[in-house]
């Protein structure tokens, strides 16, 4: 399928008022056709790993491509200069936590720009960068215990950040990392428990939630039951 092919479907498919429903949820409505995250996938699937495809919906600029394209492209040919382009575009939520979700998470370069990018200022940068913590933690299976440990120094600067979109992603980083294992799990609550000794709000929320969780009954059965 072609750029202008895939582009005409998606306008053809607009709703207007899916569009104001997405602007209660800090998605601007400028550019933004309205269409379900279900369709897209679905959209997906029938256009298969396309990666030339994939940077023309990007540079369309249209919010909805922007996440078709993290959905369709070939993590193999993803560079890091595109990772860097496309980073910098991120103005959203959902467009930031899908393109680390379905894309960046499997390239060679997650777990280095992790670190990275949770270091920048900008909001959906420094969100990024944590919510790879999380992703990698789901998804990269291979991966030692080490180097989800190397990201908690970071965290635990991160978790104190007021930004709403930058302390959530901290939590869920803290979250997905202590219920990989349960050795990570007991990590992981030192960490928070060590965060929530901080005098800042965030750093406060960040931690009882993230204890909340991690030593919930649910999580502690399926730790134990899977070592």
């Amino acid at each position: 399928m072609s750029v202008k092919s895939v582009l005409a479907e998606m306008k053809s498919k607009r709703d207007p008022k899916a569009v104001e429903g997405m602007a209660r949820f800090g998605i601007s409505s400028e550019g933004t056709l309205g269409l379900s995250v279900p369709y897209l996938r679905s959209l997906a699937k029938r256009i298969g790993r396309d990666h030339v495809l994939a940077e023309g919906l990007w540079a369309s600029g249209i919010h909805e491509a922007k996440i078709l394209a993290a959905l369709v492209d070939d993590p193999r040919m993803v560079t890091e200069s595109q990772m860097e382009k496309w980073v910098a575009g991120f103005d959203s939520w959902d467009v930031c936590d899908g393109c680390c979700g379905d894309l960046f998470d499997r390239t060679p370069f997650a777990h280095a720009k992790a670190l990275e990018w949770a270091g920048r200022e900008e909001e959906f940068v420094k969100r990024a960068g944590y919510v790879l913590m999380a992703e990698l933690a789901v998804h990269d299976k291979k991966a030692p215990d080490a180097s989800f440990i190397e990201f908690f120094e970071s965290i635990e600067v991160g978790s104190m950040d007021q930004r709403n979109f930058v302390k959530k992603s901290v939590n869920w980083a803290i979250r997905q990392i202590g219920k990989r294992n349960l050795k990570l799990n007991g990590a992981a609550l030192k960490l928070a428990k060590r965060i929530a000794k901080k005098e800042s709000p965030s750093a406060k929320w960040v931690a009882s939630d993230a204890i909340r969780e991690l030593t919930s009954k649910a999580v502690q059965r399926r730790l134990r039951s899977s070592s």
